[in-house]
């Protein structure tokens, strides 16, 4: 995969500049609302096989939806301050834009949360979902602020001007961004934010939300290093059929037995992913003797994630990959 506007060595700049600088200099030096494409070599005509990720890391970060804790959710910055802080895996939600291009973004709205209006107003919770991404063209859902407000839930999260990404937008800058780890590249986690109830008007179906996620993958060159998971028994059975070799993960959030959670779906997923509070040392060994991995989510206190690597998983999704990192190494 080639390149062609590398971005600097962010970790001196991240730590010394002020955020809005930051902001700025990602939006000079790695393209903005227009970033460089990036392109794979292979013909498209005759794409390749999706491949598992080989080997393992030991126990592997993962910055929930970058590092959610520190700077803004599912964007550019937040991504590049995951990597620098530790983190061997980016965490991140995909959705579909009205034009077909995939959004990096956890609801296929604009939340009332985090968002603003393009005048800059607050977006009342009652009316989010008319702000609809999947009727938006990227321009538009551009328009939007989405990390000027305050996380009510994350006090110590750094406020910046910055809007949805593209799903490239994030491989084009993140691809160049250098691991604390020397030696491995940045691989991914991409859910597929999908529900029977948002089709059609939020979504595309599952077989072809899986489709169109598996083509940008490719496109962009990073689908040997990138697992898709899903709350979806939908997505993970069209995810299974279209990509068999791909890494998946099924995600997992409401109560009952991890033996009764994989009987959801009709094969073995790779990674089993639950809400950590439903997880148990028991499961993890159960799980890993039938080759699944485990990467609980979101674990973000500090003896919680002691708690959690004691039990022997793979890998924590956070969103504090400095806290895990520090604890890891």
């Amino acid at each position: 995969m080639q390149l062609k506007m590398p971005c600097p060595n962010l970790n001196p700049m991240m730590r010394s500049l002020p955020l809005i600088s930051l902001a700025a200099m990602l939006t000079a030096s790695c393209g903005g609302n227009a970033p460089e494409e990036v392109s794979s070599e292979e013909d498209m005509s005759n794409p390749p096989l999706y491949s598992k990720s080989e080997g393992t890391l030991g126990l592997e970060i993962q910055g929930h939806r970058g590092c959610r804790g520190l700077l803004p959710e599912n964007t550019v910055a937040g991504f590049v301050l995951s990597i620098r802080e530790g983190a061997d895996v980016l965490e991140m939600d995909l959705c579909i834009a009205g034009d077909g291009s995939i959004i990096v973004s956890h609801e296929p709205w604009m939340s009332h949360e985090i968002c603003t209006d393009p005048e800059g107003k607050e977006i009342p919770k009652a009316e989010e979902r008319n702000h609809n991404l999947h009727a938006m063209s990227v321009a538009k859902i551009q328009s939007y602020g989405c990390g000027s407000r305050p996380h009510p839930r994350f006090p110590g999260q750094r406020q910046l001007p910055v809007h949805k990404p593209t799903l490239a937008e994030v491989v084009t800058v993140t691809e160049t961004v250098p691991l604390l780890r020397e030696g491995v590249a940045i691989r991914y986690n991409m859910e597929i934010k999908h529900h029977p109830d948002l089709v059609p008007d939020f979504c595309p179906d599952a077989s072809q939300f899986v489709r169109m996620v598996l083509e940008e993958i490719n496109r962009l060159g990073i689908a040997n290093r990138t697992c898709i998971q899903s709350f979806s028994a939908e997505v993970m059975e069209a995810l299974h059929e279209q990509a068999p070799n791909l890494t998946n993960a099924w995600l997992v959030e409401s109560e009952g037995t991890a033996k009764d959670q994989l009987a959801r779906l009709s094969y073995k997923p790779d990674i089993y992913s639950p809400n950590w509070q439903l997880l148990s040392a028991e499961d993890v060994h159960e799980l890993q003797s039938q080759g699944i991995r485990v990467i609980p989510w979101t674990v973000n206190d500090t003896l919680d994630l002691y708690n959690v690597m004691q039990m022997g998983v793979d890998g924590i999704i956070t969103d504090f990959p400095d806290r895990l990192y520090a604890m890891r190494d």
